[in-house]
């Protein structure tokens, strides 16, 4: 999660959709009190987006990134789905794996495979604008979690 958090929304957008996930799987299986959490949780990251999309007034920092990605993780484990979190948190694995992969054969080679990592820096310095990175990355987090509940029934 914490790898997620270098654009302005980018963390919070992903991990309300991602919340969206855990809120309907709960209301499936009639679960009221993660149902409340997710919503709570939600509410809280919208407050925030407030002053944290683009151009941002206020940054999440280490704190706030970790507390939603021990969120989401929790979330899983509580409800015995973390296969599930590999399918809805896509984004997160391949910010981390872009970052693993650019360090491994960086070291190998000597040359880079992103122009930068975290993957969503490498889409910016490729020429897409702040606003069209974020809004892809929400896009497919949309689909992802769609995937998800689709797999869940």
């Amino acid at each position: 999660m914490n790898l997620t958090d270098g654009l302005d929304g980018l963390a919070g957008g992903i991990t309300i959709v991602v919340l969206g996930f855990f809120a309907v799987i709960s209301l499936a299986i009639r679960n009221l009190g993660i149902l409340v959490f997710c919503g709570s949780f939600i509410g809280a990251i919208l407050g925030f987006l407030r002053f944290n999309s683009h151009p941002a007034q206020v940054f999440m920092g280490d704190t706030g990134s970790l507390a939603l990605g021990g969120a989401v993780a929790s979330l899983a484990v509580i409800m015995k789905l973390p296969l599930f979190l590999a399918i809805v948190g896509a984004i997160y694995v391949a910010e981390a794996l872009s970052d693993i992969i650019q360090v491994v054969h960086f070291k190998r080679t000597g040359k880079r495979v992103f122009k930068m990592a975290p993957l969503h820096h490498h889409f910016e310095l490729s020429g897409w604008a702040e606003t069209k990175v974020v809004s892809v990355f929400i896009i497919t987090a949309i689909i992802l979690c769609l995937i998800g509940i689709l797999a869940f029934n």
